[in-house]
């Protein structure tokens, strides 16, 4: 099956300050130019979400790699999920402390094709036996996240995500994050488990879920997501139904980006901002926020 490549980007459901705007806007259009280099010449839909959420992991900007929010007592816990919609394998961390793209070496685990997902410092000792070299966890702390958890704010920028569809019609999703500011040491939210944080599946689409991971896990609001472009509905309305349907049943809020092995792609949220972009070989478009 041949399509037409294209890829969708967000950089976090939340409340996004305005002066931030013009910077998540900057964020966006880098990380669809890395993703679209991947992407374009001939490369995979796994390449791209790939090099797209490796954009926005090395932007402290994003609560991912660095720049992510920090735990109850003050260190950065990463969470990160891609998956491949041809073979629906994936490769999947959960409170990696010293990995500096955490993206890269969910890659290598989906490479591996053994699990599916490692944890803590496990994860970081394949991360060192796979060749990636560790940094110290201070290194990923920022100015702006350490005044965020000395100030005790619980609001701001949430997980980032990536989806895109190759030539050959195959999509894939990817997302990373570093959790819910000021959360408790161990904890694990949505981004990293397969059809909540995000799906994949050639016969479906691919979707990226961001916000309220406990709500997002308790629904699999993305394999669900996944199920509605299945039977026929819209990306765009996919993604509508599916913030609606997490409101409905828990009151809940996040973002979604969703996009269908056709290329038709949609996104939604009922927080007070999602930055997101789409880019494919004749048209690009930014929602700063």
């Amino acid at each position: 099956m041949s399509s037409k490549p294209r890829l969708v980007v967000h950089g976090g459901a939340g409340a996004w300050a305005a002066e931030l705007a013009s910077a998540a806007g900057a964020g966006i259009r880098a990380a669809l130019a890395a993703g679209w280099r991947a992407l374009d010449e001939d490369g995979s839909a796994l390449d791209g979400v790939e090099a797209a959420v490796t954009a926005l992991e090395n932007n402290e900007i994003f609560n991912a790699g660095r720049g992510s929010c920090l735990t109850s007592d003050g260190r950065v816990q990463m969470d990160t999920l891609i998956m491949d919609g041809e073979t629906l394998e994936a490769g999947a961390v959960a409170c990696v402390e010293r990995v500096r793209n955490p993206i890269h070496l969910a890659r290598a685990i989906l490479a591996q094709g053994k699990h599916v997902l490692y944890a803590g410092h496990d994860a970081e000792r394949l991360a060192e036996a796979l060749g990636f070299e560790l940094c110290d966890n201070e290194e990923l702390v920022t100015d702006r996240q350490r005044r965020h958890w000395r100030e005790l704010q619980a609001g701001g920028q949430d997980t980032v995500g990536a989806v895109a569809v190759d030539a050959r019609g195959n999509v894939a999703s990817a997302t990373s994050t570093g959790g819910m500011h000021g959360k408790a040491s161990g904890r694990v939210g949505d981004s990293p488990l397969v059809g909540c944080g995000g799906y994949a599946d050639n016969q479906a689409g691919a979707v990226s879920a961001t916000g309220w991971g406990e709500g997002i896990m308790r629904l699999t609001l993305s394999r669900w997501a996944a199920d509605r472009m299945r039977d026929g509905v819209h990306p765009q309305r996919t993604a509508e139904l599916a913030i609606d349907y997490l409101a409905w049943r828990l009151n809940g809020t996040a973002g979604l980006i969703t996009l269908s092995a056709v290329g038709d792609y949609g996104a939604a949220r009922n927080t007070t901002a999602m930055p997101w972009g789409m880019k494919s070989a004749d048209e690009e478009l930014v929602q700063e926020l």
